[in-house]
């Protein structure tokens, strides 16, 4: 008798008929979530960040995201004091 060990395949590597398949055998319990989270991240990591070369990309992209994320956050407090200096 002879034991298959399905590989992992990534997203990119799957046909779209699979697609269903392959989403069913990923682990959607909180360990694996978890683990899907810090690969994502380690991956962006060594992409953007962790780069000999000196780029800046990686830090300036989180940055922008910052920015992104504090101004939609207080938006509503921006708009009401504008219109409050404005009349």
């Amino acid at each position: 008798m002879v034991l298959v060990v399905p590989v992992e395949k990534k997203l990119m590597d799957v046909k779209i008929k699979d697609l269903p398949n392959w989403i069913l055998t990923q682990g959607f319990t909180p360990k694996g979530t978890m683990r899907a989270f810090q690969r994502g991240y380690y991956q962006y990591d060594n992409k953007y960040v962790n780069i000999n070369k000196g780029s800046t990309l990686g830090v300036s992209m989180v940055l922008a995201a910052d920015v992104l994320f504090n101004y939609c956050v207080s938006y509503k407090e921006l708009k009401r004091e504008q219109l409050r200096k404005n009349h």
